[in-house]
């Protein structure tokens, strides 16, 4: 193939972060559908001379038939419940499928805690490393088993996107029931594919649907479109469409939509910081304070705070704000909220002297921040 139709990023990819459905593994009842499986690891065996991650969906998915629900239960405890049964017997279909090829899988279950905070981030990426280094799969999913509403990454496009992101990956692709992106409903006349979409500007006249959780899957075309905005800006290219057209979307054959790189690759943290963390307070920062953490990107100091909102931990993310609301970074806090009072508007060699030298230290580190557009 040449010229038009082959897509020479997606060619040129080594190392490929693919992201399945629920709705592409499993019945419409619950419980996973070997031969969808099967299907799915036939095409990414195919590709050994490459190295795959596989973010899946599906346990949640895969418990309910053996606990009897009928549908995929509102509430946190069930669902946790469900992806307890159903993680081991997603993985076990994933491992027996690959055997198959002798191919080993191995899996890894994040939250967004687990890897917006520096040391859990680093373990994570050796993890993956090691893996893909041996030979082995990873198949990640979000570990929601234990995930609060706090520390969860919401759906798996967004925590595809972020372990794109965090393995150095060359090619996102998404796969789900739709065979990419259309300009409106695609099961409406008259709505049309979008082939590509090289920035904003191409996105002006799509009509997106919202977010719901119909059937047993919990995203939707938004999510998937903000999952591929994210991986993107961080330098890598995405592929959408349907896991019926995975082949070719590996392949590099023009089918689905191709999202064009908006960004340039980043080899820190800070991505996941700014979309996988949830906040859980607030610091207000006088104008000098803003202009230093915006302008010249320097750590926040306790002299520039006004106030502090919400309750939290030393070690949590919470948002920096303008006097008049405004969010214009997020980071990491040194202190826990009950702390920062006593703190405010005074010089770190000052709080040394009067608290102890464990005070002399920022509110916030500079390597802990990142800036909010």
């Amino acid at each position: 193939m040449a010229g038009d139709d082959i897509r020479r990023d997606v060619v040129r990819a080594r190392r490929i972060v693919v992201k399945v459905g629920s709705s592409s593994l499993t019945t419409a009842a619950g419980g996973l559908d070997a031969d969808r499986v099967d299907a799915l690891v036939d095409v990414l065996a195919a590709h050994g001379e490459r190295e795959i991650v596989l973010v899946s969906s599906g346990a949640i998915a895969a418990g309910l038939a053996p606990l009897r629900l009928e549908r995929r239960p509102r509430d946190l405890a069930r669902q946790q419940a469900a992806a307890s049964v159903g993680q081991g017997l997603l993985v076990a279909r994933y491992t027996a499928s690959f055997a198959r090829y002798g191919r080993r899988v191995g899996q890894v279950l994040l939250t967004s805690d687990d890897t917006s905070r520096r040391g859990h981030y680093r373990n994570a990426y050796r993890t993956l490393e090691q893996l893909l280094r041996m030979g082995a799969v990873p198949v990640v999913n979000e570990n929601d088993t234990i995930a609060t509403d706090e520390i969860r990454f919401g759906d798996n496009d967004r925590l595809a996107a972020l372990v794109a992101h965090l393995v150095r990956a060359d090619l996102l692709v998404l796969l789900s029931d739709v065979d990419g992106l259309y300009d409106g409903d695609p099961r409406l006349p008259g709505s049309t594919r979008v082939a590509e979409v090289h920035g904003p500007d191409d996105l002006a006249d799509v009509t997106l649907g919202s977010v719901g959780a119909a059937g047993v899957g919990t995203g939707g075309m938004v999510t998937k479109v903000d999952a591929a905005r994210i991986a993107a800006g961080a330098g890598i290219p995405v592929v959408l469409t349907s896991a019926s057209r995975a082949a070719d979307a590996l392949a590099g054959r023009v089918t689905g939509t191709l999202f064009h790189r908006t960004g340039r690759r980043s080899a820190d943290r800070l991505l996941w910081l700014a979309h996988a963390s949830s906040p859980r307070g607030a610091l207000v920062l006088d104008a000098g304070a803003v202009e230093a953490v915006v302008k010249r990107r320097t750590s926040l100091l306790p002299a520039g705070v006004e106030r502090v909102e919400g309750e939290f931990s030393a070690g949590d993310p919470v948002e920096l704000r303008d006097t008049g609301g405004r969010p214009v970074a997020r980071g990491l806090v040194n202190y826990d909220a009950k702390e920062i009072p006593q703190l405010l508007g005074r010089s770190t060699r000052e709080l040394a002297r009067d608290l102890g030298p464990e005070y002399e230290r920022e509110i916030v580190h500079r390597d802990d921040l990142v800036l909010l557009r």
